[in-house]
């Protein structure tokens, strides 16, 4: 892998022959958000860790706002990263919006993806007739506003949100810290797409096959959204957890590794 393309995304990876597992994090959070989850899967597997341009080590010099002005340009950077590996196939793990990423990059580019693991998935987070996606467009309208007015003070609120979890609430705080620590211009605009972009068309054709774990109890991504998902993506394997929150890779890391590891070992 070229140095440039490492430094971009920071990315973390060996390359020792084995299949290769990516992992990519959601918005606001960085690489570490993994740490939990991806050294359960080093011995099987090449494990690659990155950040997106804007957040966590990422070079900050990439970051074009004409550029990532749609989800699309985060698609197009994974492929960027799995052409770079000069890899067949990789399997790739990704959580709250970086799953609808990890769809458009498959529809994009279908040849390089074994399989898709949805973690927390929404396709849209406004409710829209019968589809249930948790906000109204007002809510949606009026986070927009304060992210752009107010982001520290909407980071404040929205971490223990995110958490669910009112016993691993240390969480919150390491949210709290990673939002704020993005460049302001890559965390406004980031939050605009993520909250207001409508990808559920784009979940059909999508023929690899997919595992969508769901928390029983998510603010942001209720349960009828994992439903949702489950029926449009033909291909797919909806496992929901007993949890509270947003981040089971974090709040119940122990599911979240049975699930990926025996959905894996099924398709193999």
């Amino acid at each position: 892998m070229q140095p440039a393309i490492q430094k971009k995304y920071n990315i973390k990876y060996q390359d020792s022959g084995k299949p290769v597992l990516v992992f990519a994090h959601g918005y606001g959070c960085d690489q570490s958000m993994w740490r939990f989850v991806a050294p359960a899967f080093e011995e099987k597997y090449d494990v690659l860790l990155f950040d997106y341009v804007g957040s966590g080590n990422s070079d900050i010099k990439e970051y074009n706002p004409s550029k990532y002005n749609t989800l699309y340009a985060y698609a197009e950077d994974v492929l960027e990263i799995i052409t770079y590996l000069n890899k067949s196939e990789v399997i790739f793990v990704g959580h709250s919006v970086s799953a609808i990423i990890g769809i458009l990059a498959a529809k994009m580019q279908p040849q390089f993806f074994q399989n898709l693991v949805l973690v927390s998935p929404s396709p849209y987070f406004i409710n829209d007739g019968a589809y249930k996606g948790g906000f109204s467009k007002e809510d949606i309208e009026e986070i927009i506003t304060t992210v752009e007015d107010n982001f520290i003070g909407w980071t404040s609120f929205v971490t223990p949100v995110i958490v669910g979890n009112k016993e691993r609430m240390e969480f919150a705080s390491e949210l709290e810290k990673s939002f704020c620590s993005m460049d302001p211009v890559a965390a406004r605009q980031f939050a605009k797409i993520t909250f207001s972009s409508d990808h559920r068309e784009d979940l059909a054709g999508i023929d690899v096959p997919c595992l969508i774990i769901q928390c029983q109890f998510d603010q942001l991504a209720p349960i009828e959204v994992g439903d949702f998902m489950h029926e449009k993506l033909t291909s797919s394997q909806l496992v929901v957890i007993e949890e509270w929150g947003h981040c089971p890779h974090l709040t119940s890391p122990g599911k979240v590794i049975a699930s990926i590891d025996q959905f894996l070992q099924a398709h193999q």
